[in-house]
């Protein structure tokens, strides 16, 4: 957890597939937390790919949590493709970048710290849904 504590700025990077239940991303998040040790307040705001921006469980989450929920265009989260630690071509067919939740992650990590992010946990997988945490100092 060293890690952890240089970097007071933690998100979470999600990806979903259409009519996601909020839950599913809920527990994906609880479990992803938990097995990490992070309190769930620490995190800052949540992240994904603008062609989600009308899914109705990533914006419930967000108000459950009273977290902001931004948006990144694919081109937006294409520059991160050589920091992701998995590359999905499903994922680059469908929105045009090959990981969306550690991309989005990496890209509001750093535009909240104006700085430099990494990976502190990489693209979990749960059901519908992919999640990955990025912090930056």
């Amino acid at each position: 957890m060293t890690g952890l504590s240089a970097a007071p700025t933690l998100v979470v990077g999600l990806g979903c597939q259409r009519g996601c239940p909020v839950s599913t991303l809920r527990a994906l998040l609880d479990q992803a937390l938990q097995a990490h040790q992070i309190e769930l307040h620490r995190i800052k705001a949540l992240a994904s790919i603008d062609l989600k921006r009308n899914e109705p469980a990533l914006n419930e989450l967000a108000e459950q949590l009273g977290l902001q929920m931004m948006y990144f265009s694919s081109e937006q989260l294409a520059s991160y493709q050589p920091r992701l630690s998995h590359h999905s071509d499903i994922a680059f067919e469908r929105t045009g970048c090959y990981g969306v939740a550690e991309s989005a992650a990496l890209a509001l990590a750093e535009q909240l710290a104006n700085g430099p992010a990494t990976l502190l946990i990489p693209r979990q997988k749960y059901a519908q849904a992919t999640l990955a945490l990025a912090g930056a100092a």
